[in-house]
């Protein structure tokens, strides 16, 4: 099976590029960032502008790209909207044009849930439009469902946190990582914000592999909310928990730690785990990796690489 994946230089592209050579399918990345790195087929490509001439034949994509981080979207509103809907629009109607039979995931993200619920939360949970981030990624969602009516293959993902090694800072594994690694070399307590909230997360590797599995997944002909998929552990950790796994692989198990009150959400959900039945249960998908396995991964590969 062809694959394009947008977004494929990026954290998760880069691990669903090896997952889908792993399992004999033939993956073309996508994305407006040169690579040579991928080891793949590449196209190099502006998706707000186009969709690069030659992939409306492939038999699948996997939508990665755009722009996915919750705090600097409160700066740039209206790029988060513009630039997360014009890619599926410009994907979308390339493809309904060309009248491809891809199978097109879209993947949205957990983040849509309103976290003040009763957990864990399946696909049909309470959604909320907190950040435009959350905005942008439920258009995109709304897109999906439209392109999805005019005959497109459409499969809408919604993965929950998910941590492993190529991550890079700005969430919370890597940020414990490099805040531990500065003080330990400062001579200083690592500054922490509230470690004590709960998320739920889930290896890169398993949600490659999901995504892997969804493009093959027998679903119902048109496009309806069973074709939206929670990808999640099941389980909630706290921050604690993954700062005592990293300080430990680190070596710095004794480091002291300081609570940095500018690093505090003060409404801040204390727990948020997510339902993945509905996944499991239409394509056998069920996680494999531990979570102090993801750390100690993740830990590994930082430290290959240096303090970057």
């Amino acid at each position: 099976m062809r694959v394009a994946v947008t977004g494929a230089t990026g954290f998760v592209g880069h691990h669903l590029v090896r997952e889908l050579l792993s399992a004999g399918h033939e993956p073309i990345g996508v994305s407006d960032l040169a690579s040579a790195e991928l080891g793949v087929p590449f196209v190099s490509c502006d998706l707000t502008r186009s969709w690069p001439a030659g992939l409306e034949g492939v038999d699948a994509v996997v939508h990665l790209a755009g722009l996915s981080a919750v705090g600097p979207s409160f700066g740039a509103p209206r790029q988060y909207v513009e630039t997360n809907s014009a890619m599926v629009t410009t994907m979308c109607e390339a493809l309904v044009a060309a009248g491809s039979g891809a199978r097109v995931l879209v993947v949205s993200s957990g983040a849509v849930y309103d976290a003040f619920q009763s957990h864990p939360i399946p696909e049909s949970g309470a959604l909320a439009t907190n950040s435009p981030y959350v905005v942008s990624k439920l258009l995109v969602e709304n897109l999906a469902s439209y392109y999805g009516g005019r005959g497109l293959d459409v499969v809408v993902a919604r993965p929950f946190n998910h941590i492993g090694p190529g991550q890079k800072d700005g969430f919370l594994l890597p940020d414990l990582v490099t805040e531990a690694m500065t003080a330990a070399s400062e001579g200083r307590p690592m500054r922490v914000g509230d470690l004590g909230t709960a998320r739920d997360y889930t290896d890169v590797r398993d949600v490659a592999r999901a995504y892997r599995q969804l493009l093959g997944a027998a679903l119902g002909k048109d496009f309806a909310a069973d074709r939206v998929f929670n990808i999640c552990s099941g389980r909630a950790r706290t921050g604690t928990e993954l700062c005592d796994l990293a300080l430990a692989e680190l070596g710095l198990s004794d480091l002291e730690r300081s609570i940095d009150e500018s690093r505090i959400r003060p409404n801040d959900p204390r727990s948020v785990t997510g339902d993945h039945e509905r996944l499991s249960r239409v394509t056998g998908w069920a996680a494999g990796h531990r979570v102090e396995e993801t750390v100690r991964d993740y830990v590994a590969e930082r430290l290959a690489r240096g303090h970057a």
